[in-house]
């Protein structure tokens, strides 16, 4: 991070400029922050401390505090200047109440309070406090402690002196509106992930959260910054090298920092920042980091005789195959494209972030020939590996275009031709698949038994995947192909269910199908197609009357609730061992049945969890496993 060591730069009321008022944003909160459920209630706490994270990347602060209070009140205090007090030239008011009730007021415009900023939209806290039913701030600065408080955007009185410091910060409290929020928990955990990503994006930050209503707390501080972020990420895996390469670059209206680090396994996790927000669609920077790396690579293995003369050069995913690497770049006016608002569209960026990044791996490698030769041996193999699976993929379309009945043999397909009514069932073994056939409503449920476990994709590559026959099966069921020739609109089921026996083994075989999906068609998790049946473990008789029961919990209160007498407890070992009516009754039938949507809400978590439960290393599955198994009832990727 690059600290200014100049406290000489201004930053008073004249950089303060304002823009417009705030009515609009009561009116339609979604077109500010996103949403009205939790990501948007969220989305007000990063807007909060973001304003500390400029502070931070200005040279001012170091610390930043969260706290969730009881009430629904949330409070981020950090040490940074504070927020410019003097009456503001254009309005008249105190700047800090123009910062809170005019919206795109701040420092951010006209680029002289700050030379990059973090935030998406720069709404900033204007919009926190139109959409809070109270708020308070405070701030420390010049000696004085300054207080002003606000009801739903409108201050509730003057700006006033309420005591003497000598330290300097700001504070911000407030309490979402019902009336905009109807739900209004937060989550500590999502709080604590988007923490922990700033401290590393922000190296030396001290961030902590405290949870009053739980009594959780975390504190995150990376003096390491994103080599600790590529650490971290590499943490349960077997690396090529370490410490990560890293480097920086500035220039007057930029910095670029990159790290990036090989392990021995065979996916790329490259995650890209703009002004600290992470741009899932990548962008500009991606682009040109990918192309630096790439054209590095093969002309180190040029000039080291690996590639001769004639040979084609080595392709992006050749030379990205078991990459990690953090791409992080501050700039003074990000342009966000996209869907989402989160592909960087900076078209000079490309060149700027391409030719720093292709000199330094250049370099890196010139200077470390043992460790190039390592990276350069695994982008043989990932070639080699890649012509393999093609020729696996050609196979697989040749047989789809030339047989009408390309289908898996074992797949019981359904008569529904909309993939919107239609669902999969993914069933484990052939006795529940038989179950499974005789029981669904064979319209719109299509029904494809594995064969025991699939291949743990996470230590596979790509040609081995592709001949496994159950993996293929899954592919050619759903239509929609793998990796970069995957298409959603080709799906065949809206509604893909995994639906294995509620045991050890089971879990298992589920969390090898999320892993092969979660790799390799992410798009149909984030689609939101992908379920997890329930089906019940046990069935309790007494007399005509039958329950299923779904987990040991439950069956302690139904015992309770059936009382005494002649009761009969069958302990279901198997979806095979219920007979087609009950697993209709009990798992299949959309009217009964409860089904569990999986989701990747947070890319990072996912990644790590998937590498912990099935990478090579042993040690932290253990300890994984061992910490969590007293929390599970029902086990759930």
């Amino acid at each position: 991070m690059a600290h200014n060591s100049n406290n000489n730069v201004r930053y008073d009321a004249g950089q303060i400029q304002v823009l417009e008022g705030l009515k609009a944003v009561r009116l339609r909160p979604s077109m500010y922050i996103g949403s009205t459920g939790p990501r948007g209630l969220h989305h007000l706490v990063y807007e909060v401390v973001d304003n500390s994270i400029d502070e931070a990347l200005a040279g001012f602060c170091t610390e930043i505090e969260v706290t969730l209070h009881r009430d629904q009140m949330v409070e981020v205090s950090d040490n940074g200047r504070g927020i410019p007090v003097e009456t503001q030239p254009q309005v008249g008011r105190p700047a800090v109440e123009v910062v809170l009730t005019m919206l795109h007021a701040g420092g951010k415009f006209g680029g002289e309070g700050y030379k990059v900023s973090g935030g998406l939209h720069g709404v900033g806290v204007a919009v926190v406090n139109a959409l809070s039913e109270w708020l308070e701030v405070e701030v420390r600065r010049d000696g004085h402690i300054y207080q002003q408080s606000y009801s739903r955007g409108k201050a509730s009185g003057d700006l006033k002196i309420v005591g003497a410091t000598k330290k300097t910060g700001t504070t911000i409290r407030f309490i979402p509106d019902s009336k905009i929020f109807k739900e209004r928990k937060f989550s500590f955990d999502t709080l604590a992930q988007r923490f922990r990503e700033l401290a590393f994006l922000c190296q030396g930050l001290k961030i902590s959260l405290k949870d009053e209503n739980s009594g959780k707390e975390v504190e995150y501080q990376f003096e390491g910054g994103i080599v600790e972020f590529v650490r971290h990420l590499n943490k349960n895996k077997d690396t090529l090298f370490d410490p990560p390469i890293h480097f920086v670059r500035e220039r007057s209206d930029a910095i670029c920092e990159i790290s990036l680090q090989y392990n021995s396994g065979y996916t790329e996790n490259i995650l890209t920042y703009a002004n600290n927000i992470h741009t899932q669609e990548g962008g500009t920077h991606e682009t040109g980091f990918k192309s630096a790396l790439t054209r590095a690579i093969n002309e180190y293995a040029r000039k080291i005789g690996t590639l001769k003369e004639n040979d084609p050069t080595y392709s992006g995913d050749d030379v990205r195959e078991g990459l990690v690497a953090v791409v992080s770049v501050k700039l003074t006016e990000p342009q966000f494209e996209g869907q989402t608002k989160t592909r960087l569209g900076n078209t000079d960026i490309r060149g700027f972030v391409d030719s720093m990044a292709s000199e330094e791996i250049g370099l890196f490698l010139a200077e470390n020939p043992a460790i190039a030769k390592r990276i350069i041996d695994k982008v043989v193999a990932a070639s080699r590996a890649r012509e393999a699976a093609r020729r696996a993929r050609e196979l697989t379309r040749r047989k789809n275009a030339l047989e009408v009945s390309s289908l898996p043999g074992k797949l019981a397909d359904c008569t529904e031709r909309n993939p919107e009514h239609s669902e999969l069932f993914i069933v484990e073994g052939d006795s529940a698949g038989g179950s499974a056939k005789q029981g669904r409503d064979r319209a719109f449920q299509a029904i494809l038994p594995l064969r025991g476990k699939i291949l743990n994709v996470e230590k596979a590559r790509l040609d081995r995947i592709l001949a496994n026959a159950e993996i293929r099966a899954i592919i050619t069921a759903l239509g929609t192909g793998i990796t970069d020739e995957f298409d959603l609109d080709k799906a065949r089921y809206h509604k893909v269910i995994i639906m294995t026996d509620a045991d050890v083994d089971g879990a298992h075989i589920r969390t090898l199908i999320l892993t092969f999906f979660y790799r390799y068609m992410p798009k149909l998790i984030e689609a939101g197609y992908v379920y997890i049946a329930q089906p019940p473990l046990y069935l309790i008789r007494k007399g005509q009357t039958m329950d299923y029961v779904y987990d040991d919990h439950k069956l302690e209160e139904a015992l309770q609730r059936i009382g005494r007498g002649n009761i009969a407890i069958q302990r279901f070992k198997g979806l095979g061992e219920m007979n087609a009516d009950q697993l209709w009754e009990t798992t299949m039938d959309p009217q009964t049945r409860t089904l569990l949507q999986v989701t990747i809400e947070d890319a990072l978590e996912a990644n790590t969890i998937f590498t912990t439960l099935m990478g090579d290393k042993v040690q932290p599955r253990r300890e994984f496993i061992e910490e969590n198994a007293r929390l599970v009832r029902h086990l759930d990727v």
